[in-house]
């Protein structure tokens, strides 16, 4: 059986659910039709890959400093006009917190990531007089038990969320893979979404009718990443689309950084750099923070890249394709911006799991109360 007609004899409650999430029976044939072809030349960038230019990377204006004083009053300004939303990655397939939905984990005792998101809203409306909704980018494992914790919250329109979508995995001989239980396998296809799915949900296009002008991306599970007027400033004065928060890499960091492709400033992941480039080149990385132009967020137009990856489901080896949020960086011109990685100030407070949460958690509780957070 071909895996066209693999598709077409899926049952129709599944086709019904896949298509409801942008799933693309004409795309999964095409990918399949590249399984086997050289996987470095679907993924790697081709042309010249440099790193980054000097200047390329600018810090941060120091607290206290008249250029912090500037940029603060202007993000101040932008947010009291209600120009900015937060949307917030809480997607994925929940499987790294042992199958408990990353957002409904404790960040802290008594009080889960979606209490500290909804928290920094609410401090954001007593400091700044900002009216700035919470947007969370869910998937099909997250979108259910999100909206139940949220419960009337969501019908107060300062809440939504919207889903990302989903494809199939695929077998290495490009048919449709399939679990212990013989049934299809299911994914989400990556934070790349967000831009696809954000205007597909039409809360982009409502946002940007009753003025606004900003959407602030950050990853859920870095409570680091909070909207900060002053590089809400920072990235209005310099009036590019786009702005990328960056660290500096510490001891075996890896992660997307700055280059030079093609002459153009970009973010790339390490698995998308030319085989042979080192990425100690790369002296910061991003975050997954970005401050973008609702505008030209809502008519980006990019050939989005599907990289291929291997993926292990249960005992058995599967294919599938995934976009990446930073190939936005491709499409609209990025501004870098290093932010602090270290002490109350620190604006890079990543939990991938557990014992990582375990371990964070004093410098999350203390960022988070020196922002006026928590009490």
């Amino acid at each position: 059986m071909t895996l066209v007609e693999e598709i077409a004899a899926l049952p129709p409650a599944l086709l019904a659910r896949l298509r409801a999430r942008g799933f693309d029976p004409d795309r999964l044939a095409a990918w399949a039709a590249t399984i086997g072809q050289d996987r470095d030349k679907r993924n790697r960038y081709a042309g010249e890959v440099l790193p980054p230019a000097a200047g390329d990377v600018v810090d941060t204006p120091a607290p206290g400093s008249p250029e912090h004083a500037r940029f603060e009053a202007l993000g101040r300004e932008a947010l009291a006009r209600g120009e900015v939303a937060l949307c917030v990655l809480a997607g994925g397939m929940a499987t790294r917190m042992g199958g408990v939905v990353k957002a409904l984990v404790e960040a802290l005792p008594g009080t889960t990531f979606l209490d500290l998101r909804l928290a920094e809203m609410e401090a954001l409306a007593r400091r700044a007089g900002a009216t700035c909704p919470l947007w969370l980018m869910t998937s099909e494992a997250t979108e259910g038990p999100i909206r139940a914790a949220l419960g009337g919250r969501l019908d107060k329109g300062d809440v939504a969320t919207f889903e990302q979508f989903v494809s199939l995995r695929l077998t290495h001989e490009g048919t449709i893979f399939r679990d212990e239980h013989g049934e299809p396998s299911v994914y989400a296809t990556g934070h790349g979404d967000l831009p696809d799915a954000l205007r597909a949900s039409g809360l982009l296009d409502r946002f940007i009718q009753r003025g606004g002008k900003t959407v602030w991306i950050a990853n859920l599970d870095n409570l680091g990443a909070t909207v900060d007027p002053a590089i809400l400033g920072f990235h209005l004065a310099h009036g590019g689309p786009l702005t990328v928060e960056v660290v500096n890499k510490v001891g075996s960091d890896k992660g997307g950084g700055p280059i030079r492709w093609n002459g153009r400033k970009i973010i790339a992941e390490e698995m998308r750099l030319p085989l042979g480039f080192d990425p100690a080149q790369m002296p910061v990385f991003s975050t997954n923070t970005f401050l973008v132009s609702a505008q030209a967020l809502a008519s980006l137009d990019l050939k989005w890249t599907y990289v291929e990856v291997d993926k292990k489901v249960g005992e058995a080896k599967a294919v599938q394709f995934e976009r990446i949020v930073n190939e936005i960086t491709t499409a609209l011109d990025p501004q870098f911006l290093r932010v602090p990685r270290d002490g109350a100030a620190s604006r890079f407070l990543p939990v991938k799991d557990v014992p990582e949460l375990e371990r964070r958690r004093p410098e999350i509780e203390a960022a988070l109360r020196a922002r006026g957070i928590l009490a």
